[in-house]
């Protein structure tokens, strides 16, 4: 079978962002899957050129390919490129499947009525989508979304970095991703050790808190430190709120596969919408309130900590591997 998957991100960009994509195409192309790309650089820029990339470049490139299953990995720069890759993609092949990496409905345009009746018409042109979870796919379905879905559980995420040895257990954290988004860590007040990575760290960390730079995500598992690694999103410690802690009860933030594929066990938002993959699989703990955390970091002694960094072990082999995104390509295609 001819088997693609399509993708456009910023090369350039040293941020999780084309991490996931990245790693898609790698695990995709163990199973025989070509891969085609469209790049973009700077916002101004990027939108000039998108006018020439949909009229010429990815009519041109995706002409004659004969595929029998495309894959989409969606969203690209914009909605003109969207539309551009996924009406060649229909031209020139049996099946176009997307891999919804973000749901914009759910997070940018979360207000705007016309652009989610727009998104809801283009996933329903492709053939089926793979989703991050079952409260996304639930989300879409009830929001219009007829086409097959297949839940992915989590992101896979490509580690070159040996697993994370064994440490004291103190109740120590990291956090990992644009700490200019990660409002809440301003309001954050711990007993326990924080450890943070990532562009822009605030001039004004708690004292206990420790920042050690901004790495690839190719690097980053070779720094990260604590017992644990925090998945929490919004601008304020007692619940996830805002617009990225909205996000959250719907999405797989990518750095909850940095964490688990490392070897450090997770602490989630009790309403993420990865909280139940976490802890019904023994992975780490749900909070409602990082006001709770020191009380709940006291609460886990030695052996229970080692027992859950045992079981997170072997998820990330699955995870290393790219398990998730294999199976989920293989049930839709079949």
């Amino acid at each position: 079978m001819r088997n693609y998957v399509v993708g456009m991100y910023d090369k350039t960009q040293n941020e999780a962002g084309p991490k996931a994509k990245r790693d898609i195409e790698k695990f995709l192309g163990e199973l025989g899957f070509q891969t085609i790309n469209f790049y973009f650089q700077g916002a101004r820029k990027a939108e000039l050129i998108s006018y020439k990339q949909s009229w010429w470049d990815i009519p041109r490139r995706l002409k004659g390919l004969g595929a029998d299953n495309l894959f989409f990995q969606y969203p690209a720069f914009n909605q003109r490129t969207n539309e551009a890759i996924l009406t060649s993609a229909k031209q020139n092949a049996a099946k176009v499947y997307l891999i919804i990496h973000d749901v914009e409905s759910l997070r940018e345009f979360s207000n705007d009525s016309t652009f989610i009746n727009w998104e809801i018409n283009f996933f329903n042109q492709s053939d089926g989508l793979i989703v991050h979870n079952a409260k996304m796919q639930q989300w879409l379905k009830q929001n219009g979304v007829q086409v097959p879905m297949v839940d992915l559980q989590i992101f896979d995420y490509d580690n070159p970095q040996p697993l994370i040895k064994q440490v004291q257990y103190q109740g120590s954290l990291c956090y990992a991703g644009n700490l200019a988004k990660a409002e809440f860590l301003q309001e954050l007040n711990l007993k326990h050790q924080l450890h943070l990575f990532g562009p822009n760290p605030s001039v004004s960390l708690k004292d206990t808190a420790n920042y050690h730079g901004s790495f690839s995500p190719e690097d980053l598992p070779a720094h990260l430190q604590g017992n644990f690694g925090l998945v929490w999103d919004g601008n304020q410690v007692e619940q996830t709120v805002g617009k990225f802690g909205a996000y959250l009860k719907y999405n797989n933030p990518h750095k909850t596969s940095l964490y688990l594929s490392s070897g450090l066990p997770v602490i989630i938002a009790k309403d993420a919408a990865l909280a139940g993959f976490i802890t019904s699989q023994g992975l780490g703990i749900a909070v409602t309130s990082l006001k709770e955390l020191d009380r709940e970091l006291l609460k886990i002694d030695a052996q229970e900590y080692e027992q859950m960094r045992q079981r997170v072990q072997r998820i990330a082999k699955k995870i290393r591997s790219g398990q998730y995104i294999k199976a989920a390509v293989k049930q839709l295609i079949d």
